[in-house]
């Protein structure tokens, strides 16, 4: 079968790293080597918990403490305090979320209750000099309106929620119980009261800002510790902004293998957005300019050693070991038929003696051609057995270092994987990752 034209090494490693800036979308196509496309039905089911990382910014907010004066027709100069503004008695309603093309995200978050509470300090003179210090308590319902336009910074995709708004439908204040004097809780009600309102403001708006931009940092780190082992990795910064339709938002990365202080450069990607589909929640794009130095990495970092034994190697042959490795870095490409492999494999049977008695080459990943050194060619059948176990223990680690890395904490649903000429499609739905959001918690309140 011939071999498709990426194996041709576009995609090569490298001493000197390369990057691009973060371009438009059509410029960085062809420098992109894996995509994300997360459709709205898959924005709905992260929506589900937004509500937790608005409470988390709510939560984590600092409110400072506020001094200054104002004139009163009554006492004249009035210089005011507030101090140790802290929240209580938290919830949130409900969180609505839509995607608005070439804009952003919008997010709605409705009926959100909560009591704040501090103390008040003034001081003023009115015939005698009076200083005095209130506790209060404010009861609010509170509708929240973030509208952030993501963008990229970094080399991640970034988020601005400097477009943040406060809606307080109810504003109660009381005085410590309501105990003082009528007359102090009307006049100093809605003084106190619009003063925490714009404190309360600024700083959730900018705590929200904030968390944003710590999740997306999460996000990006967990995805490059997932696609990570050893000394090997991938750099999966932006190539450029996303792109957000009303049904889906994009992000492209440039997927570049780093082994020992080289990296991978891709220059011609074979990327086009009508190559992914809506019908599921989430797709990957992923080039075989991604998978080739992959393969070249794990290669050069001994990941393609196997030593098999069993009974029938003892039987046959008077050592019980064989072991099997890769010569070569493996070539990959992919077509509608799936992922080709082509590589020469070296196996070493060793006799009582220590001495080599057979070495095999394996052309593409069934294709075995055998050179006999002291045994005849019966023993063909054996090597063939233990390759196909090879394989299948390689298969097995694979998943198991899936596993390690995380994988099996994912609630994955009708997933598809799907190969094409020079890259694979998986398309999947998937359940809310709640490990993950426990973890961005603990580390976001830490």
């Amino acid at each position: 079968m011939r071999r498709y034209a990426a194996s041709a090494p576009v995609l090569v490693l490298i001493l000197v790293q390369m990057g691009h800036a973060c371009l438009d979308s059509q410029s960085a196509y062809r420098f992109t080597g894996t995509v994300c496309r997360l459709t709205y039905p898959a924005a709905l089911v992260l929506n589900e918990k937004t509500t937790k990382v608005i409470e988390a910014a709510f939560q984590h907010a600092r409110y400072p403490s506020i001094e200054g004066e104002k004139s009163m027709s009554i006492f004249g100069k009035v210089d005011y305090g507030l101090h140790n503004l802290e929240i209580y008695n938290l919830s949130i309603g409900r969180s609505e979320v839509e995607l608005r093309p070439n804009e952003g995200v919008g997010i709605a978050i409705s009926n959100v209750s909560a009591v704040f509470k501090g103390r008040f300090t003034y001081a003023y003179s009115w015939l005698i000099s009076v200083s005095q210090s209130v506790d209060f308590e404010i009861e609010s319902h509170i509708d929240l309106a973030i509208n952030p336009r993501l963008y990229c910074g970094r080399g991640k995709v970034a988020a601005d929620t400097s477009d943040c708004h406060l809606i307080f439908h109810k504003l109660n204040l009381h005085l410590q119980g309501d105990r003082e004097p009528g007359w102090l809780k009307r006049i100093f009600t809605e003084f106190v009261s619009l003063t925490v309102q714009l404190v309360v403001k600024g700083q959730v708006c900018s705590e929200i800002n904030s968390v944003a931009n710590i999740l997306s940092d999460f996000i990006q780190e967990t995805a490059e510790n997932f696609l990570s082992d050893g000394g090997i990795g991938v750099d999966i910064s932006v190539t450029s902004a996303p792109v957000i339709t009303s049904n889906y938002i994009e992000s492209y990365h440039k997927g570049l293998t780093f082994y020992n202080n080289t990296k991978a450069v891709i220059t011609a990607s074979v990327f086009n957005p009508a190559q992914l589909g809506e019908e599921r929640m989430l797709y990957f794009w992923i080039s075989d300019e991604v998978m080739q130095p992959l393969m070249t990495a794990a290669h050069l970092d001994g990941r393609f050693v196997r030593y098999i034994s069993g009974q029938e190697l003892t039987l046959l042959f008077s050592a019980p070991v064989l072991k099997v490795w890769s010569v070569s870095a493996p070539d990959l490409w992919t077509t509608p038929d799936g992922t080709h492999v082509k590589a020469m494999a070296a196996v070493e049977m060793t006799s009582g003696s220590g001495a080599s008695s057979l070495y095999v080459e394996m052309v593409r990943k069934a294709l075995i051609s055998f050179f006999r050194k002291q045994k005849e060619c019966v023993h063909k059948q054996c090597v063939c057995v233990y390759f196909s176990s090879f394989v299948l223990d390689l298969e097995h680690g694979i998943t198991t270092l899936l596993d390690r890395q995380g994988l099996n904490l994912f609630d994955i649903m009708n997933h598809d994987v799907i190969p094409q000429n020079g890259y694979v499609l998986i398309q999947m739905d998937f359940g809310f990752p709640h490990h993950l959001l426990v973890e961005f918690l603990r580390k976001t309140l830490e």
